[in-house]
């Protein structure tokens, strides 16, 4: 039996530690999240707060006294503020517990204020006169210590909002960084496919036509791997792309339709986002020319003065055969474009799509002076 009883008696001591310590661990956690990086300001505000007290004792007190009853005022509102930050605010404001809130701040206050009161009685020699004040103005100290407590609540409440928001604001940026870099992973694809079935067509023909391409398609290649991965890319090698595409398609198509490109303005030192202006282009080709038409004309204009471009596509609009009304376009590149244009310049852009029977024009205009 003694035996059972030394072995019930260990679970229980056991048992008792185990609480503590979790006890323990809950309040450190509480204490952790208090302090996490802002020991700093909690100790500016208490001594800015202790020095105005002390200022504003001195025509009661000597500087001496003054001290010392405010540094002991101090420490009783500290435990305030803390016993309401660490276990007050979580366990009953924070879940909405308002009445119960109320009622133990008020019980703590009540608490308190004696206790501080029985302190600064036997803390100086004017013992008599705190008395004397605090029986005169117990209703202001009450009102005074709940004031800085409930002030402390406040505080956290715009705390957290203000985290809240700086969280949400990140979670915001990174979801639209993810959803940028999936649009953009999306583009270098779907050029590399259409350029492939270019080269595929012309090495069916055994064209001479082929190596000249290849070496297009590599610096290309060399400019989508390397140089799109930045952020933004200088415009002068943005428009030397579209020249080496350009200079592609009139390879492939020879003279059988009119492919023009006119530049006006300086490009130097200005920067853009990647392949924003191809996807247009792109499709002014697989639209505007095809195989099924005699002629055809694309023309590109781009306009750069200081930092807003503008660049205009006019292609022709070849009538709708029944081989091609049956054959499906996915409309990625377009509908990507637009998408990457909302991320990346919205409010700084402006696109314009006109469809005629016989034409089609993009008009896309660029604010850079904002990025």
């Amino acid at each position: 039996m003694d035996l059972k009883m030394l072995i019930f008696t260990g679970k229980k001591l056991i048992s008792l530690i185990r609480s503590l310590t979790t006890g323990m661990d809950n309040m450190g956690k509480y204490l952790d999240k208090i302090f996490e990086t802002n020991i700093i300001y909690h100790l500016v505000f208490w001594l800015v707060f202790y020095f105005f007290l002390v200022v504003i004792s001195q025509q009661y007190y000597p500087l001496a006294t003054g001290m010392l009853i405010n540094l002991i005022k101090i420490f009783f509102y500290s435990i305030a503020v803390y016993v309401n930050l660490i276990i007050l605010f979580p366990k009953f404001l924070a879940e909405q517990k308002y009445w119960q809130y109320v009622l133990l701040l008020c019980l703590l206050i009540i608490i308190i204020v004696p206790l501080e009161s029985i302190a600064l009685y036997f803390s100086t020699s004017h013992g008599l006169a705190l008395q004397s004040f605090i029986e005169k103005n117990i209703n202001s100290i009450f009102i005074l210590t709940f004031f800085v407590a409930s002030s402390s609540s406040i505080y956290k409440i715009i705390n957290d909002w203000f985290t809240h928001q700086r969280v949400k604001v990140d979670l915001q940026a990174q979801t639209l960084k993810s959803e940028l870099k999936y649009l953009k992973s999306q583009v270098n694809p779907h050029f590399l496919f259409n350029t492939l079935n270019s080269l595929y067509a012309l090495t069916l023909k055994k064209s001479d036509l082929a190596p000249e391409i290849v070496l297009r398609l590599s610096e290309m290649m060399r400019y989508m791997l390397y140089e799109c991965n930045e952020k933004e890319v200088l415009l002068e090698k943005e428009i030397n792309y579209i020249k080496n595409y350009l200079e592609l398609e009139k390879l492939r198509h020879g003279d059988k339709f009119e492919i023009n490109l006119e530049l006006n303005g300086n490009t130097e030192g200005l920067k853009i986002a990647p392949l924003m202006f191809m996807p247009f282009i792109e499709n002014s080709f697989k639209h505007g020319l095809n195989s099924q038409i005699q002629s055809g004309y694309v023309n590109i204009e781009m306009n750069i003065a200081e930092e807003q471009i503008q660049m205009n596509v006019h292609n022709s609009n070849p009538p709708v055969m029944p081989a091609m009304k049956k054959r499906k376009s996915g409309g990625v590149g377009l509908a990507n474009i637009k998408r990457r244009l909302q991320l990346i310049y919205p409010k700084q852009h402006d696109l314009a799509i006109e469809k005629t029977p016989n034409s089609f024009h993009v008009s896309l205009d660029i604010d850079l002076s904002q990025n």
